[in-house]
């Protein structure tokens, strides 16, 4: 079989360089979640054909919550109040706690009582004869993320190549919440990705970008909750301002982009236009709890100046306008282009491609699914080679497409996978989400983990084929004659699909 030439490149002293791969290699790796075995041959030659078909599939990114396997999912408002009335009985159970005190007879009679004679030696009792204690029922929030987590990864097995999964990972990591914040957002987070992100992501950018800032999630993210308008009724009453978080983090990471142009006059402004959009608390006085509301008495009053235009006073009208207006920015087309070129082609993207995105983003009013086409049609797509290092979430993803989908219905080994490798689920270190740039999963450690990673994974499976057969399978004629030579003298098949999941040609993207 034909080994693919070298192509020179500044060595990486973490990586071995990698190889100009096939077009197969490119759809599997650079633009899915991984080969499955059998998945090369249904190319048919078409590699461009295959990305776009996927594309065309209708609701290709969804999942139902009709859909029995996914019984235990919730909407993010029911989400949200389950989690509310689980605070507010675990408040009452620390209050209930701190205040019961012993009855005084009992602290009198032991004061009384004489010391106990020495216990007579018995056998030890054995571990499987103790009484059993009932298993804790987890929390809540944990029972749902864990929900949510299991149908990600479901999809991700399910998917073809897994392009429009990558999509739907690259914008809800550009539109992040965290998990950490709260165990609302722990409750919600997987909520948002399927109904802030999965139902536009070939869509318009506006309509997500609409969908994206209204989210309750969002807006007890960035702290709109606690933003009142200096001028507004509820803020002359309660002595309370302004919070800029959802303002700031909109023009710097999800449309603009850092050095667009925007000052801190704007970023003030955009706060108060924002004003008013929150989350119905628990007691429902604005609606229904945990649902996305607007606040008239929190909105700051008149008109307001914003990149250079008025938009006048019209209470939450006046920031849908603003955010329609910010969507068709050209700054936010250069920064979402340059994002994704990042992405998909090169931590460096070439810039005759990020300026086709860009173009492409403009003339068709930021439609996502004409985007995506775009960047399978640049020939940057396929002739760059295959650099960046895939993510935890994606090299899990390849693992489990490639070896088997581990516990059924328990994404518990997934998620402790995804923490020990640094990218949690849902959890980013801040709002600029997790990094795309490769060196931020070579280390030397990342690496050692995904070694282990990959043992346990090996050692995982039942009936392992050849894993020369695998090789041949998942990454094709791209494989190096290092790697065909390692895995060739494997002392076990075990070995063998270990060395192939930790080879430079299945960890690049």
């Amino acid at each position: 079989m034909a080994v693919a030439t070298k192509v020179p490149m500044t060595p990486d002293p973490a990586l071995p360089d990698p190889a100009l791969p096939d077009s197969a290699l490119i759809v599997f790796n650079r633009f899915g979640l991984g080969a499955r075995p059998g998945d090369r041959e249904r190319l048919a030659g078409d590699p461009r054909g295959y990305l776009k078909a996927e594309l065309r599939r209708p609701d290709v990114a969804m999942i139902s919550l009709d859909d029995p396997a996914y019984a235990d999912l919730k909407g993010s408002t029911p989400a949200i109040q389950a989690s509310m009335a689980a605070n507010l009985q675990r408040k009452r159970d620390r209050q209930r706690m701190a205040t019961e005190q012993p009855p005084a007879a009992t602290s009198a009679a032991a004061s009384v009582m004489p010391p106990p004679a020495a216990p007579v030696m018995s056998p030890p009792v054995a571990p499987a004869a103790a009484a059993a204690k009932p298993a804790a029922v987890p929390p809540v929030e944990v029972m749902l993320f864990r929900a949510e987590a299991q149908a990600r990864f479901d999809k991700a097995m399910q998917a073809e190549a897994g392009f429009v999964e990558r999509l739907v990972y690259f914008w809800s990591n550009h539109f992040c919440v965290s998990v950490a914040k709260d165990n609302i957002v722990r409750a919600s987070a997987g909520a948002f990705e399927r109904e802030a992100i999965r139902p536009f992501v070939l869509g318009r950018f506006a309509d997500m970008l609409m969908a994206v800032e209204r989210h309750p999630a969002m807006l007890f993210y960035l702290d709109n909750q606690q933003s009142i308008g200096p001028d507004s009724r509820a803020g002359k009453n309660r002595q309370r301002g302004l919070n800029e978080n959802l303002a700031r983090e909109i023009l710097e990471l999800h449309t603009l982009g850092v050095g667009s142009g925007y000052s801190q006059a704007d970023v003030t402004s955009f706060a108060r236009i924002l004003t008013g959009w929150m989350m119905a608390g628990r007691e429902g006085r604005l609606g229904e709890p945990g649902s996305s509301v607007f606040n008239a008495n929190a909105h700051e009053p008149g008109d307001a100046v914003l990149l250079g235009k008025t938009y006048p006073a019209g209470g939450m009208g006046q920031a849908q306008a603003a955010l329609n207006d910010i969507a068709r920015h050209p700054a936010t087309a250069q920064h979402i282009a340059t994002q994704l070129a990042r992405h998909f082609i090169a931590d460096d993207p070439p810039s005759a491609a990020v300026a086709r995105l860009a173009k492409v983003f403009t003339r068709s009013d930021g439609n996502l699914r004409a985007l995506a086409a775009a960047l399978v049609d640049m020939p940057e797509a396929w002739s760059t080679p295959l650099a960046k290092m895939r993510s935890p979430f994606d090299y899990i993803a390849a693992i489990r497409r490639a070896a088997g989908p581990g516990p059924t219905n328990d994404p518990g080994q997934s998620l402790n996978w995804l923490n020990a490798l640094g990218e949690p689920l849902w959890r980013p270190p801040g709002p600029n989400g997790f990094s795309d740039q490769a060196d931020s999963w070579a280390s030397a450690e990342g690496m050692k983990t995904r070694l282990d990673i990959a043992w346990q994974a090996a050692w995982q499976v039942k009936d392992i084929g050849n894993p020369n057969g695998m090789l041949d399978a998942v990454i094709g004629p791209s494989a190096s004659p290092e790697t065909r030579q390692a895995i060739a003298r494997a002392e076990s098949k075990q070995q063998g699909l270990a060395l192939l999941l930790m080879a430079p040609e299945f960890q690049r993207r």
